[in-house]
């Protein structure tokens, strides 16, 4: 459609676009602007709020001091004895000259500052919550509150394996912090840190969540921030903008031995876990099934025909554990716990961890090709064992010559005796008795067990040989060999 319109009434109408157009322009970018302005939180709220429940800590141990009656040790009589030819005078054994002195004292034990941290009031009642590290070996611990009373307290209970401490005043009407939902915490979120650092008392600093789920502990995934945080922040809160204790400052990364820009603070909700075992028993109770278990590679992943690298590999299984009782076997990689996933290994430890002991779990393993559940009955962890070596005791027999099939791969192998299954506690497998080319290199070696080749189970080297002459001589050969007590995977490539 055209339209026609007069010369006089076109420039009027574009003029009046233009200034349309004009006015529209210049409200519009300022309204966009204007929304997308942030500005940074003000936490001057949040210590007003947060700031009266945390508490400053200091700790005294005794000591001995040393003899002050002149005496000197063995080592600096000994130093005399050597460069001036003879033992000091007046020391223990050596004449005397004058009146025989008296003998002193014994010397008694003495009070000396230990340490400074810093904790945060748990509850109205006087529990208080702080790091294990804090008051470990501390004779006495001193909590002073922001309003300056100070109160001699008791150590309810330690636990080191996640470094959570709890200890109790004699106080009531104490203003208690509100606890935070872990998983609502974001990265990238404001947080906030109070405690004394270098004992510089109700110190705040702030930051953000710069990661969650960080693994440097067995039992916790921690909080990683940018915070700063230095010795005697220890034991304190990190704070969410909503005034919730989200986590409790434990570690930081330091080549100094003060802040560089990481922090590390415990969750929460597993601190709250483990507080409340320690304030009904005084200790924590934790399960385990008595496996030994490592990571699980890309390749070996994809050479068992499980495909993503996930899981905890067992690499040994104790005598008598509830492992062991459950039918779990070396080689085999644990995929769930009770239904949960276990992405990576050190979720297995966490999730069996914080299970009861006595409690009947599913444990869902992958195993030549499949994956099927055990029944588990979690028992109480125990202080951890050295690995014992199985030791071959009996007479070698004679070894045969070495296969076709073990030729190829670099490795000359024979049948277990009796005794030695016995002894290892196992139904099958062969013995390497030499490992060359490309066995050595993917780390087999002389002693080795082998007891699976690719999914297939070898009881002897009749069904070794079988399975090797059956593997796709084109792609690497996964191979299940146990040494020691530890049981493992190398890939053994095709020559080039």
């Amino acid at each position: 459609m055209i339209f026609k319109v007069e010369g006089h009434k076109l420039r009027s109408g574009l003029l009046a676009f233009a200034l349309a157009l004009t006015a529209s322009a210049t409200f519009v970018p300022v309204q966009s602007a204007h929304a997308q302005t942030r500005t940074l939180p003000d936490f001057t709220d949040l210590v007003d709020q947060v700031g009266p429940s945390v508490v400053n800590i200091r700790t005294v141990e005794k000591v001995t001091p040393r003899a002050g009656n002149g005496e000197m040790d063995e080592e600096m009589q000994e130093f005399f004895r050597r460069f001036f030819g003879q033992p000091i005078p007046g020391q223990p054994g050596q004449p005397r000259q004058g009146p025989t002195p008296k003998r002193p004292q014994q010397p008694q034990e003495e009070e000396r500052p230990r340490g400074v941290g810093s904790g945060f009031i748990l509850t109205a009642d006087g529990y208080v919550m702080t790091n294990a590290h804090v008051v470990e070996d501390a004779s006495e611990v001193l909590v002073t509150l922001p309003d300056k009373r100070e109160f001699k307290a008791k150590i309810v209970g330690a636990d080191k394996r996640t470094d959570v401490a709890v200890v109790k005043i004699e106080a009531t009407g104490l203003p208690a912090v509100k606890v935070g939902d872990i998983s609502k915490l974001r990265v990238g979120e404001w947080v906030m840190a109070i405690g004394s650092p270098f004992g510089l008392e109700n110190t705040v600093t702030a930051g953000i969540v710069s990661a969650k789920q960080r693994d440097t502990g067995e039992y916790l995934p921690f909080i990683q921030t940018d915070v700063a945080i230095n010795p005697g922040n220890s034991g304190g809160p990190l704070i969410n903008m909503r005034g919730e204790v989200v986590g409790i400052n434990s570690q930081i990364y330091s080549r100094s031995g003060g802040f560089m820009g990481i922090s590390f603070s415990i969750p929460i909700d597993e601190a709250i876990r483990v507080s409340d075992q320690l304030r009904t028993s005084g200790r924590v109770s934790r399960g385990r099934i008595g496996v030994q278990i490592d990571q699980v590679t890309k390749d070996v992943a994809e050479a068992i025909g499980l495909g993503k690298a996930q899981g905890a590999l067992v690499r040994g299984v104790e005598a008598g554990s509830p492992g062991e009782k459950a039918g779990v076997e070396p080689g085999d990689v644990i995929t769930k716990f009770d239904g949960k996933a276990i992405e990576k290994p050190s979720d297995l430890p966490r999730l069996v961890g914080n299970t009861k002991p006595g409690t009947k779990s599913t444990l869902t393993v992958f195993r030549r090709g499949a994956s099927r559940d055990l029944s588990v009955t979690i028992a109480e962890i125990e202080p951890d064992k050295p690995a014992k070596r199985a030791a071959d005791r009996d007479e070698p027999a004679p070894k045969p010559p070495a296969s076709a099939a073990a030729k190829s791969l670099g490795l000359a192998v024979s049948d277990l005796t009796d005794a030695q299954k016995k002894e290892l506690k196992i139904k099958g497998g062969v013995k390497v008795d030499a490992a060359n080319e490309g066995a050595a290199r993917a780390g087999l070696r002389e002693g080795d067990i082998i007891l699976a080749v690719g999914n297939a189970e070898v009881a002897n080297t009749k069904e070794f040989e079988s399975a090797v002459g059956k593997a796709d001589k084109s792609k690497a050969l996964s191979v299940l060999f146990r040494r020691g007590d530890w049981a493992q995977y190398a890939l053994i490539r095709p020559a080039r």
